[in-house]
């Protein structure tokens, strides 16, 4: 049985060696990765409640390579959000990030000896 983590623990992440693109951007485009999985996190708990996704989602499942297969006009982009549970709001902010009321500063990762301990 795998030790069960606690507030203020380390997760240790690792991308696959055939990654799509994608992804390796949408991770090089955050400011604070935790927090965006945090959020991520946080969509899925409030649609589904806490379950082991290992057993809804496909074990072998096929993700665009580019961004030729999706939206590219900001109404679809909206929609397309929207689809995926986020508020007309948050949809409007992605879309023209100046209709954000208070841009908060972006918080830094806090790395110690044990995520480097955990990468090697």
């Amino acid at each position: 049985m795998k030790k069960q983590k606690k507030p203020g623990d380390n997760i240790s992440l690792k991308t696959k060696k055939n990654e799509s693109p994608l992804i390796i951007e949408w991770i090089n485009g955050q400011t604070n990765l935790m927090d965006s999985i945090r959020y991520l996190i946080e969509n899925e708990i409030a649609a589904n409640g806490v379950r082991n996704l290992q057993n809804y989602i496909p074990a072998e499942r096929s993700f665009p390579m580019d961004a030729s297969s999706f939206p590219l006009e900001k109404g679809e982009i909206a929609a397309t959000r929207e689809a995926y549970g986020q508020s007309k709001k948050e949809a409007d902010i992605a879309e023209d990030p100046s209709a954000k009321e208070v841009e908060e500063p972006p918080m830094e990762d806090d790395i110690d000896d044990d995520d480097i301990e955990s990468w090697t």
